[in-house]
Parts: structure tokens; sequence; C-alpha cells
């Protein structure tokens, strides 16, 4: 499903960049994701996958 129709971001995307970079704020997953970067109107959402998927231990290891 797409989260921000502005940039075609998917709550798939969202999910994946939570799950490997877990970011501690809206703020710097729209760093990550271009979401509410011209209507806004997809934050809510992105915020509400971002707490969901934090919510899970990450899946992704660092590889030295």
């Amino acid at each position: 499903m797409y989260v921000c129709l502005c940039n075609a971001v998917s709550d798939k995307t969202i999910r994946e960049v939570v799950r490997r970079y877990q970011p501690k704020s809206i703020q710097h997953l729209r760093q990550l994701v271009p979401v509410g970067k011209q209507c806004g109107k997809c934050i809510h959402a992105a915020r509400r996958i971002m707490e969901e998927e934090m919510k899970h231990p990450a899946q992704y290891k660092e590889i030295a």
C-alpha cells in the first residue's frame, strides 16, 4: 500500500528502512525516506508504521 502518494513510498519501504536503520524520530525517518516532503498527509501513517515496527527486534545485523 502506498503511504506517500507524492513520492510513491510504500508501507513495505518504510518498514524495511525502520528495521534496517532503527530511526529514533520521524525527522530521522524523513532523512532516510522521502515522506512528508510535499503535502505532508502521509506523516501520521508513516509515524504509526515506524512505531509499530520499532516494537519488533532488529532483523538486520551489521557485517564488519
